[in-house]
């Protein structure tokens, strides 16, 4: 897609869930959970994956950093495929590889205090010594917009904002090449997510950190992004950089879900795309194109016929029998 180095590829990767072993239940309600699911992500960039609930991008964003196994695929790290490693080398990489999570209460104990809960993983992976590791995450704090005096606090002291910078201090500190970002804001106020927001901009750019960002809303995505995939029940409809994706959408399913996007200027109106009908059953996911039955434009062959995954114009990749 790009003639830059890619850091991340993800190829054809699958997860599926409910596979049984018994012939005659081969194929009783198995999840495709994702199914087929490829892109680039390239140093530096800041990659969004977006779609409604039940898509698959939580998925996608803990296979990529092997939190879970997979089904069938490749996940590549600067050429290594993660998930053919053993136990050591992962291990050995993990520094470089961070995830963080939705809801970051619930991955720090509330027993540690929250210096030392920013500063084991250091420790653990020998990135510094014990002397040396109150220095570095009073550093992490102050970036993350957290004063030296939060270094002795619980968690259930913390705002959800500021367990959020807790989360995101936590990943920095290993000086990681890339993270994965799971719905990061979706949880906080608006006010709150606009500071997050920014400060995910500005570690991009001061630490050169590549970031997979996944979320449901195409406005927080639209000020982070440089490149957006658009997921439906496990597969990618939509692939482009974000002045293509925003400015051209050629997927309905796009179409629609910028439809929804609210502009902040009273005097445009937007014409709303209301799609019909609910999510269908991903254990029992529709024939042909799977948006097909919500889809208000689709035909008999979308019925029929899986669409091709196919490059449209240059670098805007699109699942469409339509275009």
């Amino acid at each position: 897609m790009s003639e830059a180095t890619p850091l991340i590829e993800v190829k054809q990767l699958k997860k599926y869930y409910g596979e049984s072993s018994n012939i005659f239940k081969r194929n009783k309600d198995v999840v495709k959970a994702v199914d087929g699911v490829s892109f680039t992500i390239n140093k530096g960039e800041t990659f969004g994956l977006v779609g409604e609930s039940g898509s698959g991008k939580s998925t996608i964003g803990r296979s990529i950093l092997r939190l879970m196994s997979i089904t069938d695929g490749e996940v590549l790290y600067k050429g290594k495929n993660l998930h053919h490693l053993s136990k050591n080398d992962m291990r050995n990489l993990r520094p470089k590889l961070q995830f963080i999570f939705q809801d970051p209460f619930s991955s720090l104990n509330p027993r540690i205090r929250i210096g030392d809960a920013i500063g084991e993983a250091m420790i653990d992976h020998g990135l510094c010594s014990k002397s040396e590791v109150k220095e570095k995450v009073l550093e992490v704090l102050n970036i993350c917009g957290l004063a030296p005096y939060h270094y002795d606090r619980f968690p259930h002291e913390f705002s959800g904002g500021q367990r959020q910078r807790i989360g995101i201090a936590r990943a920095i500190i290993l000086n990681p090449d890339f993270i994965v970002a799971d719905e990061p804001v979706s949880a906080l106020d608006v006010s709150i997510q606009a500071q997050i927001i920014n400060l995910f901009s500005e570690l991009k750019e001061e630490k050169e950190i590549t970031f997979l960002f996944i979320s449901h809303d195409l406005s927080v995505v639209e000020h982070l992004c440089s490149k957006i995939g658009v997921l439906y029940l496990g597969t990618m409809m939509e692939l482009a950089s974000r002045d293509d994706l925003y400015g051209d959408p050629l997927h309905p399913y796009t179409k629609a879900l910028l439809s929804a996007v609210p502009i902040p200027d009273p005097t445009v109106k937007r014409e709303r795309i209301i799609l019909k009908g609910d999510i269908p059953n991903p254990a029992n996911p529709p024939s042909g194109c799977k948006f097909h039955t919500r889809c208000p434009l689709a035909t008999d062959i979308c019925r029929m016929e899986i669409p091709e995954f196919r490059e449209v114009k240059k670098d805007h990749f699109v699942a469409c029998h339509l275009v």
